[in-house]
């Protein structure tokens, strides 16, 4: 895998830009538009190196995933080289698939995706993979695996249930069908819908917001709500215990507590 930097972008393959904003906020980029970002093994690599770096880099505060194409956020699995692997082949790529979605679900900071037109199958569970999912009116979101013999395979079938409940997942699963943006907000497949086309502005401007807050505080409050959810309630609250003990003592709670006492904002040394 090529990777090359220019002028504030860095590039992964062929296939995925990680651009840097403000200092503290990353924009991952799928950039294959010819192909409205379809998942191949080459663009599966590249989303798990670049998750990989941004997960061991503390400057990073928030993630965006975007895209490159007007047409698509991604169209899900490339099925045409999927169609050209033999089975043998298809297990051996199953783990690189795998490392792309759990790249994205792994990241230790708040992850937005920005989501206009297209985000079906794989490409919508890139976006479940992230905790925001802000889209345009354009948008059109879904599952529809099981229509071509397969089922999600990128972690919808657990993702989903936790965004709409049991039975509705159930529902999208089975019917596979694409849901048009107005419905998907009301169902709570995605968090906030823009005019089309403003997606990912808007998925910027949530992410400028958020990173004016503590960097060490998002990623024990991220650990706080994905490893608490689901637990009884005891057990769920010495997960936040075990999290707010991770940041007490730090120096990001050390300069919080003084900027608020002098009126002023905070100076996060990110420790």
């Amino acid at each position: 895998m090529s990777e090359q930097e220019h002028a504030g972008t860095r590039r992964f393959g062929d296939v995925v830009d990680v651009r840097r904003h403000g200092g503290h906020v990353a924009e991952v980029v799928l950039d294959r538009p010819a192909a409205m970002n379809a998942v191949s093994t080459a663009m599966a690599d590249a989303i798990a190196a670049a998750c990989a770096e941004l997960s061991a880099d503390p400057t990073v505060s928030v993630a965006v995933l975007t895209s490159s194409s007007e047409r698509a956020f991604c169209a899900g699995a490339d099925l045409k080289e999927r169609n050209a692997l033999s089975d043998a082949e298809l297990l051996r790529q199953r783990p690189r698939a795998r490392a792309a979605y759990g790249g994205v679900l792994d990241l230790p900071m708040p992850a937005i995706a920005a989501v206009g037109g297209f985000a079906l199958g794989g490409g919508y569970e890139l976006a479940l993979s992230c905790d925001l999912i802000v889209a345009d009116e354009a948008a059109v979101v879904g599952l529809p695996e099981v229509s071509v013999g397969v089922i999600p395979g990128g972690g919808g079938t657990q993702l989903l249930p936790r965004r709409v409940g049991a039975a509705r997942a159930a529902e999208l699963v089975f019917t596979a069908r694409r849901v048009p943006a107005a419905e998907a907000l009301e169902l709570g497949m995605v968090d906030q819908l823009v005019p089309a086309g403003r997606a990912r502005g808007a998925a910027l401007d949530l992410a400028e917001r958020i990173a004016a807050n503590s960097p060490v505080g998002l990623r024990a409050a991220k650990r706080a709500l994905r490893l608490g959810h689901g637990l009884d309630l005891r057990a769920g609250m010495e997960v936040e215990d075990a999290a707010w003990r991770t940041i007490a003592f730090s120096a990001d709670r050390a300069e919080g507590v003084a900027a608020f006492n002098e009126k002023r904002r905070p100076a996060w040394p990110g420790l």
